[in-house]
């Protein structure tokens, strides 16, 4: 049996009606920029989240660069993150003029440690940029906390979550300011690139809304550096349909979730932790073993597809190593790199694709 890692086109099979006549109606609207398709999606994404306001602009790293900007985040400043992320968690920082400050994450979670932020906090320190890694929310109530000590902002890259929960709050809608990501291979994908910034602040929607679009209150008249991060209509009308979905498909990734971790039994390898209070959507499920090349191999000769996320954490990456950092900095970061493996989860699973990959796990 072969059983891919990911399979766009079983998800694109079950809808292909809906998308395809949205799509039509959005290319006949003529309103390719922005325009009813994205306010509606910007709507009923902000429905989903529970949060005030919804922002659709072109892809997830331009939401982040957004939300940096609007909470005043510029050269000079440093912000905390994590190194265990996908980099555009990092760069979207750069961008800013900013400095990334690296904080080890928890072990069994692989979030970020909040009990390691305020060693790294300094008179420069001007945000937490947490990173809901995997599909579940980090330790949110613990991080506003701190954040409100030192009196910084809090943004949540929510690219892996769409639709988590920390204590039945939405990610994306705990801190000042969030951000998805709508990457074909997402929860909720587009049929390109795509991406949103959620905040209940008033001040930092109008913000963002001005930066995505050249900063014009009356047209070819600019106030500001800004920025052509638009969402284009016929991606929102993509995302419109599968929204519509997206609640079952996150509980079958939770059922397929749970039937890994009732099954696999194999001590050769270890499963992330889900925290009781959180509501994980399992964007990835990982496994970790002390030989994950090895178990790779296993897994592909026997006609499953794996990934890693990720092999080098951003510490350890060529534009971030003037930063003086070295290996051992961040021993659970590092760990997590060498360690870590993702199999397949994805709505569409069949039971015996599921089956299969518990059994060959086993026998590993």
């Amino acid at each position: 049996m072969k059983v891919p890692y990911f399979d766009l086109k079983r998800q694109y099979a079950s809808i292909k009606g809906e998308v395809e006549l949205n799509v039509i109606k959005s290319l006949r609207s003529t309103q390719y920029s922005l325009g009813p398709e994205v306010e509606l999606f910007e709507k009923n994404y902000s429905k989903y989240v529970n949060s005030n306001f919804c922002t659709g602009v072109n892809t997830g790293t331009s939401a982040l660069h957004l939300a940096l900007l609007s909470c005043g985040i510029g050269a000079g400043d440093e912000v905390i993150t994590v190194s265990m992320t996908f980099i555009a968690t990092v760069m979207s920082i750069t961008y800013t003029g900013a400095k990334p400050v690296f904080v080890d994450v928890c072990e069994d979670t692989q979030l970020i440690n909040y009990k390691e932020i305020e060693k790294k906090i300094t008179s420069r320190t001007k945000a937490i940029l947490v990173v809901h890694l995997y599909g579940q929310c980090a330790e949110m109530k613990h991080i506003i906390k701190i954040a409100r000590k030192y009196k910084l902002k809090v943004i949540e890259d929510s690219s892996q979550a769409h639709g988590a929960k920390h204590f039945e709050l939405y990610a994306g809608t705990i801190g000042d300011v969030g951000t998805f990501s709508f990457y074909p291979g997402k929860n909720l994908g587009a049929g390109g690139e795509g991406g949103a910034i959620t905040t209940n602040d008033k001040k930092i929607f109008k913000k963002v809304n001005e930066l995505r679009n050249w900063s014009q209150p009356k047209r070819y008249y600019h106030k500001e550096i800004s920025y052509n991060y638009r969402m284009d209509g016929i991606q929102a009308s993509i995302l419109n349909v599968k929204l519509k979905y997206i609640k079952k498909w996150t509980l079958s990734r939770r059922k397929i979730a749970e039937y890994y971790k009732n099954n696999l039994n194999n001590k050769k390898f270890t499963l992330t932790h889900e925290k009781s209070h959180n509501y994980h959507v399992y964007h990835i499920f990982s496994i970790f073993s002390k030989n994950t090349k090895k178990l790779q191999k296993y897994l592909n000769a026997n006609g499953i597809g794996t990934n890693f996320h990720y092999p080098v954490p951003a510490h350890l990456q060529k534009p971030y190593l003037d930063l003086g950092y070295n290996k051992n900095d961040l021993p659970f970061t590092e760990q997590v790199s060498k360690n870590q493996l993702s199999i397949p989860i994805f709505p569409e699973m069949k039971t015996s694709e599921i089956e299969y990959i518990v059994k060959i796990l086993n026998n590993y």
